[in-house]
């Protein structure tokens, strides 16, 4: 079974911000393996299986107050977790998962992440065996 960690890829101007509310490069990564992808932001979490992948799609460049820290999109009800205004990789889901709040609700139908290699991990993802 392959794992793949994919650290956040932090800017600068906002790395004490993030710092506040407990989002560090320790604290934050998604993973992926041949049966779920689970990402930490700080406090937050999102897991799912693999099969529940319905998509990915680049994205990016991103507006600051869109895109740092952890969001809810007024749009779709999707999750942000961005470190960085530069690129993201937004996931799409079969089915919601729950990540922002403790519990089962909201559930969101896709999340963006900021992440260092987006094209790298949108394989990951993609990829029969997680890479």
């Amino acid at each position: 079974m392959t794992v793949q960690v994919f650290q956040f890829r932090f800017d600068p101007r906002f790395r004490r911000l993030l710092a506040l509310i407990g989002v560090r490069p320790g604290t934050a990564w998604v993973r992926v393996d041949s049966a779920q992808l689970l990402v930490r932001f700080g406090p937050w979490r999102l897991r799912t299986g693999r099969e529940n992948i319905a998509g990915v799609e680049s994205g990016g460049p991103y507006r600051w107050w869109r895109v740092i820290g952890p969001h809810l999109s007024g749009a779709d009800t999707g999750v942000t977790f961005g470190t960085t205004t530069a690129a993201g990789l937004c996931v799409r889901f079969i089915r919601p998962v729950p990540a922002l709040l403790p519990g089962r609700w909201p559930r969101h139908p896709g999340m963006t992440v900021t992440v260092t290699d987006p094209a790298d991990l949108a394989r990951a993802l993609t990829a029969p065996d997680g890479g």
